[in-house]
């Protein structure tokens, strides 16, 4: 008996000893880790009293702490920064779908502003601003350098108040000004028209508004070519969209789905992050769907690219998106304000990641530039096209039925409205094109 008290007596003790050794790295190291922390914020304290009791003139201490956090935020990545009291409340304004300003979504990194996309029928957008354009100067006053928050503030003013932009874009040699007069920004999120027998919808945004307004949109326009059965398929047209609500992104998605996985996020720790899934019921039961994207389509709208792609629910056209997968969470913050953290990315179905690579179309299709001719007062007329039934004498022409001629007149007219979408929308018209294409072989 007393042998065995001794050798679970052992056992006990190795057991500990061996525990101890294992721990006491550990312990160590996370000693280490706390020292070196508190060393930190020692050299920080150290540094802002010195600012405090030595800079050339007073400095407010608020203002102090705010740029210590904008500066420790920004240096994470282009999306996370400090939002005060009335940025907070302007960023929620946004979402709600009215605010006040030029109508870009801009981001920034390593000191340089560059523009995600212009909002449709914005003054950014009246005046010219493309997706991509950097700008440097803000009424003659240099952009480099100065923290998000700071150049938003400089690009606000009040309504009716004239900016001038400094704008450098690539294939021209030089930068150039834009003359921007500042107005209040009232999103509508959604706008239908209707091609033939093909719907298209345009989302500017993700906001409250999106989904709401893609239904009753659609609904109306259905409704107008007289039924789902006329319907020869839709259009989702998000060039320029620079995202919103991850909620929104997962409704216009699940608009056209019935199953399966949406978009999953990954955070930090293992385990950690969500997955959405779409429910049944698709808005035009499975007619053809095409999605037309560029590089200003960012955030939620690369989550519906994305997932409509890897589903094969639709055929993706135009240029690669902006590349945007990163989840940001608003975090409140003591007084009012807030803290905008990047905490997890976002995941196509097929598990690709949407950060830095964007959503690649499946039918490249760039946007030709505009030409800006002048029209020629003294040029002649077009000739109208010579067909065999435009021949006198015609075999045929004069036996065609009423019925026949209105149907040639009517083509006729598709043509010419097709000619005109291409030279005033050529990613449109081409995807217009590609739907109708995938109709006839899906036999509709």
């Amino acid at each position: 008996m007393r042998k065995f008290l001794m050798a679970a007596l052992a056992g006990v003790l190795g057991g500990a000893l061996v525990s101890t050794q294992l721990a006491a790295p550990l312990i160590a190291q996370e000693s280490d880790r706390n020292r070196s922390v508190y060393e930190q914020l020692d050299l920080f304290g150290d540094v802002f009293e010195r600012i405090r009791a030595q800079y050339v003139t007073e400095v407010e201490t608020g203002d102090l702490i705010r740029a210590a956090i904008n500066g420790m935020l920004s240096s994470l990545d282009p999306h996370s920064s400090f939002l005060a009291p009335d940025d907070f409340e302007d960023l929620r304004v946004q979402t709600r779908g009215a605010f006040g300003g030029l109508g870009i979504e801009i981001s920034q990194q390593d000191g340089v502003v560059r523009v995600i996309a212009p909002i449709d029928d914005t003054p950014a957008y009246e005046a010219g601003v493309q997706a991509g354009d950097l700008i440097t100067h803000a009424d003659g006053e240099s952009l480099m350098g100065m923290t998000l928050p700071d150049v938003l503030d400089m690009l606000r003013g009040p309504i009716g108040s004239e900016i001038v932009i400094t704008v450098v874009r690539d294939g021209v040699s030089e930068p150039f000004d834009l003359s921007i007069i500042r107005d209040t920004i009232r999103i509508q999120a959604v706008r239908t028209r209707i091609e033939g027998d093909i719907v298209v919808l345009r989302l500017t945004t993700f906001n409250e508004q999106t989904y709401p307004n893609l239904v009753s949109g659609l609904q109306d326009a259905i409704e107008e070519l007289g039924g789902l059965d006329n319907l020869r398929g839709v259009v989702l047209d998000m060039r320029n969209n620079p995202g919103g609500l991850l909620n929104q992104a997962i409704r216009v998605t699940d608009a056209f789905l019935d199953q399966g996985e949406i978009v999953s996020t990954r955070g930090r720790a293992e385990g950690e992050g969500e997955r959405y899934n779409a429910t049944p019921g698709d808005l035009i039961e499975g007619r053809p769907l095409v999605v037309l994207i560029n590089g200003g389509s960012a955030s939620a709208s690369e989550i519906v690219a994305g997932a409509l792609q890897d589903h094969r629910r639709a055929a993706i056209v135009g240029t690669r998106s902006f590349g945007k997968g990163s989840v940001q969470s608003l975090i409140p913050l003591r007084g009012d304000g807030a803290m905008r953290l990047t905490t997890s990315l976002y995941y196509t179905p097929s598990g690709r990641s949407i950060q830095a690579l964007g959503v690649s179309p499946d039918i490249v299709v760039p946007q030709p530039p505009r030409a800006e001719a002048a029209p020629d007062e003294d040029a002649a007329p077009a000739r109208p096209m010579r067909t065999e039934a435009t021949l006198r004498g015609a075999l045929g022409a004069d036996t065609i039925s009423d019925d026949e001629r209105r149907m040639m007149e009517e083509e006729e007219r598709t043509a010419e409205e097709a000619e005109r979408l291409r030279r005033d929308d050529y990613q449109l018209a081409s995807a217009l094109d590609i739907l109708r294409g995938i109709s006839v072989l899906n036999g509709r």
